[in-house]
C-alpha cells in the first residue's frame, strides 16, 4: 500500500468513537491486506428479558417436560423456539 495511513486519535467516550467510524472510511486508517480474521468461542449473544403471559396448565407441562429433559424450563421453551423457527426456512 502506498498511502501514509492515517493516525487513530484518542476518543473521550464508546458513543464518540462510533460517530466517528459512522462518517470516516476505515480504509484510510486500516491496510487490509494485514488483517486477520477474529473469532470470539466464547461470546454469547445479546438477550433481551420479556414478559409472556401463558395459561397455567401450559406452563406446567413445560415445567414437566423440562424436568424430564433435566434442563431450566426457559431454556426449554428457547430451544423449542429456535426448533420451530428452523422448520419454518
Amino acid at each position: 500500500m502506498g498511502n501514509k495511513l492515517k493516525t487513530i486519535r484518542k476518543f473521550k467516550s464508546e458513543a464518540e468513537e462510533r460517530r466517528f467510524w459512522e462518517t470516516h472510511d476505515t480504509t484510510e486508517y486500516f491496510d487490509s491486506s494485514k488483517m486477520v480474521r477474529a473469532r470470539f468461542p466464547n461470546l454469547k449473544p445479546s438477550t433481551q428479558s420479556i414478559s409472556l403471559r401463558l395459561p397455567l396448565s401450559l406452563l406446567e407441562a413445560i415445567r414437566i417436560e423440562a424436568n424430564k429433559r433435566d434442563v431450566p424450563y426457559q431454556s426449554l421453551i428457547k430451544v423449542w423456539l429456535s426448533e420451530r423457527l428452523k422448520q419454518q426456512t
